[in-house]
């Protein structure tokens, strides 16, 4: 697992070196996952909570469907309601879920599954006839009777392993079901952005956890996607310089390294793009249960293991699905499955479990996306700057420095209780959450403890950093506490080119995104 994570750091810092963008996000990773979009998990977060007043609290954002057009009509995204999509959490270390969270979707019609119909034609010869839209007028916070279809859901708490471990259904404080607002159709149907806005939070529940003391925040909705990436230059054998062009991001200057990419949100090619968030709020304490306050976490999405399609298909009655629960799609730390794991083995990372990742161990003691990126780039740089570098790949073999930064974690940061080597988000749950204006974007490496790969918030640049880390930065001192420091898991000997600012030259930073729950920004509309 070590392997897999240090492959995984790897590729996905040669693949921010082609273009780091792509390193945040798993968007189609897999080849079978391109044929469950509903199921396709683009980016997970775990951080604890910045919005003030919430410091005991950590918040979980697993997003899915992703690389949505906001005017994706008539049908835009719905949730699979034969799916299970889940969040789970390690508190020991072994590498097994001791809690998950479960959402199981029903998607309904108005009027008891028949839709909304209109009365068409003349007194004499009239026919009730459904209409085609999911809404027939403006819907508001105080009036959504306008809406022709509509999303709720289940949300269960398993203790233990998930198809094995104890089920308790969770309960809106409120005594209601849960439910999902509808996508941004577009400003007709809503009005502007702040009336969506206003619209959506309606759908913030609060939920009991049976012993603990605070209730927990849910939200599922549409959202911006808050991943930048140069997605499309990036996977045409990295189109662009990946290093910083300017003197500093930003600059404007030209003072970087010649013919550079430099910062510019047109490198964004998920700029009008939204996605659907799963996003929880739970108390600190209720997720700490064992261990020593640092937790793992990802995110999975199952279906049953049979799928018989209904050859007269009608609403809610398509398919009928049985057997046993099978996962279908898995993220914890970005890129993994696109940039390490090779195109023979994606669908066998989508459907494994942390616990069995030494599987891929060659893929990260011996990974090949720093070696493509030498290909790529070596006698390229060396023209540019004169110089003779061997190669531009890390030469410590096992990347050491990889597997503490993503399979086991820092002692003393964000490593658990037990070590078990294994591909997950980790997040020491006893460093204090800063505030959105005071985070650095490039997290740990920016000086700043609370950030990736200390978890993740979805400001955290984790392309940028990850790219960096991949090549080597952690074989150079990294500031800790404003102090420089060395260590020890490789030399500057080990990383020819660990200290270039390696970018994708797409900027994200947290003033993105909202300072509360649910954190991530209202999505785009479908029509102006």
């Amino acid at each position: 697992m070590k392997v897999l994570k240090i492959s995984l750091i790897a590729s996905i810092v040669c693949s921010t070196l082609l273009g780091a963008n792509a390193f945040a996000s798993s968007h189609r990773e897999a080849p079978n996952i391109t044929r469950f979009p509903t199921l396709d998990s683009a980016d997970f977060y775990a951080f604890n909570s910045y919005e003030a007043g919430r410091e005991d609290y950590v918040t979980l954002i697993a997003n899915y469907i992703p690389l949505q057009d906001a005017y994706g009509g008539p049908n835009y995204y719905a949730m699979d309601p034969a799916a299970v999509y889940s969040i789970h959490i390690d508190n020991d270390g072994d590498a097994i879920e001791d809690l998950t969270f479960q959402f199981n979707f029903t998607n309904e019609l108005a009027n008891n599954n028949q839709g909304i119909a209109l009365m068409v034609g003349p007194a004499d010869n009239q026919r009730s006839v459904s209409v085609p839209l999911k809404n027939i007028g403006g819907i508001t916070a105080a009036d959504q009777s306008a809406a022709n279809f509509s999303e709720s859901y289940e949300l269960t708490l398993v203790k233990g392993p998930q198809n094995s471990g104890s089920a308790t259904a969770l309960t809106n404080t409120s005594g209601a079901m849960f439910h999902k607002p509808l996508d941004y159709i577009g400003n007709k149907s809503f009005g502007d952005s702040s009336a969506y806005a206003s619209y959506a939070g309606q759908f913030i529940y609060e939920f009991n956890l049976d012993g603990c003391a605070s209730p927990g925040k849910v939200f599922v909705g549409q959202r911006k996607d808050p991943f930048v990436v140069n997605l499309g230059k990036t996977f045409d054998l990295v189109n662009y310089v990946p290093v910083e062009g300017d003197s500093a991001p930003g600059a404007g200057d030209q003072g970087g390294f010649p013919g550079g990419i430099t910062q510019s949100v047109d490198n964004d090619d998920l700029m009008d793009k939204n996605v659907t968030a799963i996003s929880i709020e739970v108390p600190k304490s209720c997720l700490t249960t064992q261990g020593n306050g640092t937790i793992g976490a990802w995110t999975t999405a199952s279906l049953p293991q049979a799928r018989i399609l209904n050859p007269n298909a009608k609403v809610g009655k398509t398919e009928v699905n049985g057997g046993a629960l099978t996962q279908v799609s898995r993220l914890g730390n970005p890129l993994v499955n696109e940039l390490v794991i090779g195109l023979k083995d994606k669908d066998t990372f989508s459907t494994s479990h942390p616990k069995d990742d030494t599987q891929f161990a060659d893929y990260v003691t011996h990974p090949s996306l720093p070696e493509l990126l030498n290909i790529l780039f070596k006698d390229a740089v060396n023209q540019t700057l004169g110089t003779n570098i061997e190669t531009l790949a890390p030469t410590n073999f096992p990347r050491t420095d990889l597997v503490t930064a993503f399979l086991t974690g820092f002692a003393g940061v964000n490593q658990l209780e037990m070590v078990t080597p294994s591909e997950m988000l980790r997040l020491n749950t006893g460093i204090p959450a800063k505030s959105r204006d005071m985070q650095s974007a490039f997290g740990v490496a920016g000086d700043d403890l609370a950030g990736f790969p200390n978890g993740r918030r979805p400001g955290d640049d984790v392309v940028d950093i990850a790219l960096r880390v991949v090549m080597g930065r952690l074989c150079y001192p990294i500031p800790v506490n404003g102090t420089d420091t060395d260590l020890g898991l490789c030399t500057s000997d080990d990383a020819s080119v660990g200290n270039v600012p390696f970018t994708d030259g797409a900027p994200v930073d947290a003033t993105m995104m909202m300072d509360h729950f649910p954190y991530l920004a209202t999505p785009l509309s479908g029509s102006k």
